[in-house]
């Protein structure tokens, strides 16, 4: 089971979708669109009309290349798009952060999920999770979406090395592992390749009882060749498949509606 805040996932029921809600003027596939009170609070409905199980708002984009905000940065985005949001959708809210004062001031306004993308586990944001009962997403991400690490027992034994040494954190750290989810890291640190070997050891670093998140949506380990963000949904739709096979319990993605099918048709397979 994941929980947070009052909402429940039973594990290996379905795959739950998480539409991604960029409030930003620079992520890598849909940077701007969204980039204003009215225009996130639109995209969140519609998420939530097509389907999606959680809304996961960004509002400090982490694409190659990107400039990383500050703390106060950050926070003014969040208060916006959080008070856009207010009563408007009924899905739990996630957000992206690594700041523990935007992790609190997002529990406090609607949020019930921390999706912290730092590539660490953070006491301070365990702390609030343990405080309000929420949701916390733990991302393997040794350098960013700009550096690639050296792996030389293959990157699925390094991100399970890292979930084990993350599980034995939050045991310290009192949390309840069903408050948490953990995230490969598709994209950070990691080569084209290295993605794709993790892709296709899902099995490795998935434990029972504990969530498992896979992001690969538009990514560039879906590329396949010169093509743009907005044209791998083809093979997005491959990979989220490949991901829910491998065990995945959450698929991140922009494109929720196809994500949706592509869930519902590999559950029919894989969760009989």
């Amino acid at each position: 089971m994941f929980s947070a805040g009052g909402f429940s996932f039973p594990l290996g029921k379905k795959t739950y979708v998480m539409g991604i809600l960029n409030y930003t003027p620079d992520s890598f596939s849909d940077g701007g669109r969204f980039f204003t009170p009215e225009a996130a609070a639109e995209r969140a409905l519609e998420i939530e009309k097509q389907g999606a199980d959680i809304i996961d708002i960004g509002a400090n984009s982490t694409r190659p290349g990107s400039v990383i905000l500050s703390e106060s940065e950050e926070l003014e985005r969040l208060r916006d798009v959080l008070g856009a949001l207010r009563c408007k959708v009924s899905l739990p809210v996630s957000v992206d952060t690594f700041y523990p004062s935007c992790a609190s001031f997002a529990l406090e306004n609607g949020a019930v999920i921390i999706n912290d993308v730092s590539g660490t586990f953070n006491p301070v944001i365990a702390s609030l999770v343990r405080e309000k009962k929420c949701g916390y997403i733990v991302m393997h991400n040794p350098c960013g979406a700009d550096g690639v690490a050296q792996y030389p027992d293959g990157a699925s034994v390094a991100v399970r090395q890292f979930f084990l040494d993350c599980l034995e954190k939050a045991a310290q750290a009192g949390l309840d592992f069903s408050h948490l989810c953990l995230d490969p890291g598709f994209g950070f640190g990691k080569s084209r390749e290295d993605d794709r070997e993790v892709l296709g050891n899902l099995g490795l670093i998935k434990f029972k009882g504990i969530a498992l998140l896979a992001g690969v949506s538009r990514k560039r380990m879906t590329s396949l060749g010169d093509d743009k963000p907005l044209e791998r949904e083809t093979a997005t739709a491959a990979a989220n498949a490949l991901a829910i096979a491998g065990g995945a319990d959450i698929i991140r993605v922009h494109d929720v509606a196809n994500a949706v099918k592509t869930a519902a048709f590999t559950d029919r397979i894989t969760r009989r």
